[in-house]
C-alpha cells in the first residue's frame, strides 16, 4: 500500500475529484500548470477554491515561460490581422505578461559566477 500524503495543514487528501475537458482545454490547462510551478492537483485546487496561484519562479517556470513566449510570438507572426485572436489566446497572454512582470529581479540561482 502506497504512503497517505499530507497537505501543509496535515490532512489526508482522500477524495478523487474528476472532470471531463476538451483536448484544446487540456492544452490551456497544462500550459497554465505548467506556468504556476505547481502540481496540476495544487493548481486545481487553489482554482476550484478561489485561492492565489502565487507563482514561484524556479527555472521549471522559466523553461515553461520561455517556450510559452516563443510559441505566442510564432502565433502573432502567423496572423494577418490581431482581431484573429481569440477570447483564450488573449486571456493566456496576459497570463504570461503578469508573470513575466511579477519576476522583475532574477532569483538567486540565475546568478551563478562564471
Amino acid at each position: 500500500m502506497s504512503r497517505k500524503n499530507y497537505d501543509k495543514h496535515n490532512r489526508f487528501r482522500s477524495i478523487t475529484v474528476g472532470f471531463r475537458v476538451s483536448p484544446e482545454e487540456a492544452k490551456a490547462l497544462n500550459q497554465a500548470v505548467a506556468l504556476s510551478g505547481l502540481s496540476k492537483q495544487e493548481y486545481c485546487y487553489r482554482r476550484c477554491m478561489g485561492r492565489d496561484i502565487v507563482v514561484q519562479g524556479s527555472p521549471r517556470v522559466y523553461k515553461a515561460l520561455k517556450n510559452e513566449m516563443i510559441e505566442a510570438a510564432a502565433e502573432l507572426k502567423r496572423l494577418n490581422c490581431l482581431s484573429d485572436l481569440t477570447e483564450e489566446w488573449i486571456e493566456h497572454f496576459c497570463m504570461m505578461t503578469d508573470i513575466l512582470d511579477g519576476m522583475k529581479e532574477a532569483p538567486p540561482w540565475m546568478n551563478k559566477k562564471k
